[in-house]
């Protein structure tokens, strides 16, 4: 049995967008059942979580022995085991995985920073000075991205590791009206959220945190 960690609570700010959800997307869309192993906050840094997950974080996935870490390695070996994921044939497999990468370290990398500036250091000087800068930069990854998709449903030709990856991504910006000021954007991620696989997986995340 496949066994995914999660936090037993974060702030409200954070309860759907906790990295464990990317995880519990690709197993709903591959149709593979797991467990759910909850931790507290004491967990993270004890020596048996760090044997599963070296800096602490959620999820670690684990599997008849097998160990791993990072949400996104996680998706793409659940991704080996389903063309609902990664298709088939190499050439929609190498593109699926090309925007993995893109999701995590051309646009994720900029869209943290904001979160980081208005969710945890909104009255420190610095980060008034520095968010115009960043949210510019975050608006012209957002701008490219939606001139990439166009008049695409998705990413490519059908739904990929690669939707899943990047609709997670954007929705860190929620608190915000970012992805809202790209109609195509919009549209985009709304039309993968609609997914049931992607709310089956929402409402087990959010089930984790009700009544602490």
């Amino acid at each position: 049995m496949i066994t995914v960690t999660a936090f037993k609570w974060v702030p409200p700010f954070a309860q759907g967008l906790v990295r464990d959800l990317r995880v519990r997307w690709a197993l709903e869309e591959a149709g593979l059942a797991y467990d759910t192993r909850l931790i507290g906050q004491e967990d993270k840094t004890s020596a048996d979580y760090r044997a599963l997950q070296p800096f602490g974080q959620v999820p670690a996935f684990e599997e008849d022995g097998r160990v791993l870490f990072e949400s996104g390695a996680i998706v793409l070996h659940i991704g080996e085991r389903s063309e609902a994921l990664l298709p088939a044939d190499e050439a929609g497999r190498a593109r699926a995985v090309a925007w993995v990468f893109a999701a995590l370290n051309s646009i994720e990398v900029f869209i943290q920073q904001l979160a980081e500036i208005d969710l945890f250091y909104p009255d420190q000087e610095w980060a008034k000075l520095n968010r115009p800068r960043v949210e510019g930069a975050v608006k012209k990854r957002l701008q490219e991205l939606a001139a990439w998709i166009g008049d695409r449903e998705y990413l490519e030709d059908r739904f990929t590791a690669g939707d899943l990856m990047m609709t997670t991504v954007l929705r860190v910006l929620r608190h915000t009206d970012l992805v809202d000021a790209e109609p195509v954007l919009k549209a985009y991620k709304e039309r993968c959220e609609r997914r049931p696989a992607f709310q089956k997986a929402l409402a087990a995340q959010m089930a984790s945190f009700e009544g602490r």
